[in-house]
């Protein structure tokens, strides 16, 4: 499922030409409950996002996302920047 804010960070992303198909690469591997390269560095977040994971589709392209009763939700893709401003 496709979160609202990840609808918006994904024009931006289409925006800058990046390489949609590193993306969705990702999100089939997901999707097909495959692990996913240790390239990617999936982790766990912590604080607010606790209950998400972040993978790294370049090294400052992000995609959080969580998987809930096997459903996949897409929160947010971007750079660190993006995603983590304060």
């Amino acid at each position: 499922f496709f979160v609202i804010r990840f609808k918006r960070d994904f024009k931006r992303i289409r925006k800058k030409h990046k390489n949609l198909s590193k993306l969705q690469a990702v999100i089939e591997l997901l999707v097909d409950e495959k692990a996913l390269d240790p390239r990617y560095k999936d982790h766990r977040l912590i604080g607010n996002w606790a209950k998400h994971r972040e993978c790294h589709i370049e090294p400052d392209w992000l995609l959080i996302y969580r998987i809930t009763d096997n459903n996949l939700y897409l929160e947010r893709t971007g750079s660190h920047a993006e995603l983590f401003r304060k």
